[in-house]
């Protein structure tokens, strides 16, 4: 297979099932990758090479043993440092949970370890996952692998860029505000925001309960959009420690179904423009839908500059009062980006019972408003943010003569948290600077399997995943 941490996920079990290589080299030829190219990206935080040989050693044995081997079986991934994988860190970028560690697995690593995957190690994230960029004050800020002086983005950064720079085949990222969907657009992967519940958020810091339980997900991130429908299928199902759960079964989706509805895209919103190359993907996209043979026409929701102000009172003003608590008497622990967001949180009111009562009748009205615009044309293809990976540091853009803040270039992600849709990025195109641009696929809750098909197709018409400079 030549140089095997370059294939899909999909291929590498297809490989250990064939017997092309073992999961024991295969791990090795991961952790010899981390090991050379995490200095420079700073992506993980804790691997621990003795039980991923010994993971990788027990997957080789099932094959021998032909012991009801799982569809990932052998395969190298990695997991967010928020996500609870045992004897390993979860400390969600914080000195307030410096040297924790899990007890037990999550839900889904417990199902991605039944399907065989090997958990090489956690990955890095901003202080409490309130970025849109990677930093912490415990192991410092993850690079790009298009570019060291830019940011992987935030919050599940790490994850971006080691799956970009294949330290991992796949892996698992969470996303209240754009937390898989920015990474993923900015290191030139695909990354899956689920509906809230389909895959368990059982197992995540902060705790997926009150606002995070509205907003907050948990989901694959991956090279190739056929590895995000494997990790997705595998850890999607019911958990009774998931407040959004519901049984929803796995569905198979046809190219006639898709051909049958309506595609909507739409290049800019009208209140945040986006950079020029990022009108081009969406456009794009669009055009290869249409060789593809499926309907597509222009369309904008409309509701969606309510929608984003709906979230900041759940994800800034809400999720700050959660957070509050934790830091207090703490402030010199606290890093730079997190104490920025505290500041931005803190000139809002806070919330009494009125105001989140209001808050959350808003979002019911809007949910409704905008799922019967969207009754007849259930997907829509647009920007995931307005500009490509950004210098570390950066604050605000000049795009077409607009200055953009850096709250708001990330709404065209944000929008979909608070209605509680899933979305699913895949890269598309180069920005005037080689950086990779995504394209975001929206649709109805629980219709994951659509938007994944939808995006599958993009990608089979624009190319996909490309490497990075750093390889």
């Amino acid at each position: 297979m030549g140089d095997v941490s370059w294939a899909s996920a999909v291929a590498m079990a297809e490989a250990i099932r064939q017997r092309e290589i073992s999961a024991l080299e295969l791990a090795d030829a991961h952790l010899e990758r981390i090991e050379r190219l995490n200095p420079q990206l700073n992506a993980f935080v804790h691997v621990d090479p003795e039980s991923v040989r010994r993971d990788a050693r027990a997957a080789d044995w099932a094959l021998k043993q032909h012991a009801g081997l799982g569809p990932l079986n052998g395969v190298p991934i990695s997991i967010k440092s928020s996500i609870d994988v045992a004897g390993l860190r979860c400390e969600a970028g914080t000195k307030l949970r410096a040297g924790y560690l899990a007890s037990h697995d999550a839900p889904l690593v417990s199902r991605l370890r039944r399907a065989g995957a090997v958990i090489l190690g956690v990955t890095n994230s901003p202080e409490l996952l309130m970025a849109w960029e990677t930093d912490n004050l415990l192991y410092g800020r993850t690079n790009n692998p298009w570019d060291l002086s830019r940011t992987a983005g935030g919050s599940s950064g790490g994850e971006a860029a080691a799956i970009a720079a294949c330290c991992s085949a796949g892996g698992v990222g969470s996303d209240g505000g754009g937390s898989i969907r920015v990474p993923a657009h900015f290191t030139g992967i695909c990354g899956l925001k689920p509906t809230p519940g389909r895959i368990p958020a059982t197992g995540h810091f902060p705790n997926s309960v009150g606002p995070f339980a509205m907003i907050g997900v948990v989901g694959p991130m991956a090279r190739t959009v056929a590895d995000l429908r494997a990790l997705f299928e595998v850890m999607q199902g019911y958990d009774e420690g998931d407040t959004s759960s519901a049984p929803v079964p796995v569905r198979t989706i046809g190219l006639k179904e898709i051909k049958r509805i309506r595609i909507g895209y739409f290049e800019e919103d009208g209140r945040t423009p986006v950079t020029a190359e990022t009108s081009a993907a969406v456009r794009t996209a669009a055009l290869g839908l249409q060789r593809a043979g499926c309907n597509v026409i222009p369309f904008l929701p409309q509701g969606l500059e309510a929608a984003r102000e709906v979230w900041w009172k759940f994800f800034g003003v809400a999720g700050a009062m959660l957070l509050g608590p934790m830091t207090v008497g703490r402030e010199q622990d606290l890093s730079p980006i997190l104490k920025q967001f505290m500041a931005w949180t803190s000139e809002e009111p806070r919330h009494t019972a009125e105001s989140l009562l209001n808050a959350w009748i808003q979002r019911d009205v809007l949910r409704m408003q905008i799922f019967a615009q969207m009754k007849e044309v259930p997907i829509v293809v647009c920007p995931v943010a307005a500009i490509p990976a950004f210098k570390h540091g950066e604050r605000k853009w000049d795009i077409n003569g607009t200055s953009v803040e850096y709250l708001d270039a990330w709404s065209y992600c944000e929008w979909f948290n608070l209605l509680g849709m899933p979305a699913a990025v895949v890269p598309v195109g180069p920005s005037k600077e080689g950086l990779p641009i995504g394209v975001q696929i929206v649709g109805q809750p629980w219709q994951e399997e659509l938007v994944l098909e939808v995006a599958g197709l993009i990608e089979q018409e624009c190319a996909g995943w490309r490497e990075p400079p750093i390889l």
